[in-house]
């Protein structure tokens, strides 16, 4: 079952010509390995310093995705910040699969299922923030947590990508084949009704 289907929500049509959301259809239609998917789907919260927040931040990510986040440190030292290059400066998780579909689902609830298209960058891929992560359904606020914010990519491809990261034979991707920023929006507003908005 569609998952548009399964709200209420009135969509409103794409920031595109009806007749290149047709093409673009027709061309998935007519051949399979062009029709992009969602291959993952990367959570991160930033807090700028290690310590307690750190720990509490990783803790708020676990149990929003059910996985282990990496922590992510420091490329290099910002005086202004009071950064120091190495420090644990972040907490991250990759989602695929079922996992993925489900969070997604949840994050694009929390921002009203609405994107700009100035999110889309030029292969496809889409990145939005949170504000605070108890905008997801179910979640409900921890005193002992407090509130966090949240950034979350969406990576786009196609079948055949994997010729890019395979260790024999490795070829680049022809950019013919590679997904764009239209055909991103279109599948996005396919697959969970989401409404795109010209800037």
């Amino acid at each position: 079952m569609s998952l548009v289907a399964e709200t209420t929500r009135t969509t409103q049509p794409l920031p595109l010509p009806a007749e290149q959301v047709e093409e673009i259809k027709k061309r998935w239609e007519s051949n399979p390995m062009l029709k992009p998917r969602i291959v993952k789907v990367t959570v991160n919260i930033s807090v700028g310093e290690s310590g307690e927040r750190l720990q509490k931040a990783a803790r708020v990510l676990e149990m929003l995705t059910g996985q282990k986040p990496s922590v992510r440190r420091a490329k290099r030292t910002i005086r202004d910040f009071g950064i120091r290059k190495g420090e644990p400066i972040a907490v991250m998780v990759t989602l695929r699969r079922e996992k993925a579909m489900e969070f997604l689902k949840k994050a694009l609830h929390a921002i009203g299922y609405k994107l700009k298209a100035s999110q889309f960058d030029e292969f496809g891929n889409v990145s939005f923030g949170i504000k605070e992560h108890t905008l997801l359904p179910g979640v409900r606020y921890d005193p002992e947590l407090g509130v966090f914010g949240m950034d979350v990519a969406i990576t786009i491809e196609r079948p055949g990508y994997r010729v890019a990261r395979r260790r024999r034979a490795r070829r680049p991707i022809p950019r013919r084949h590679r997904v764009t920023k239209e055909e991103s929006m279109v599948l996005l507003h396919e697959t969970f009704g989401v409404v795109i908005e010209p800037k």
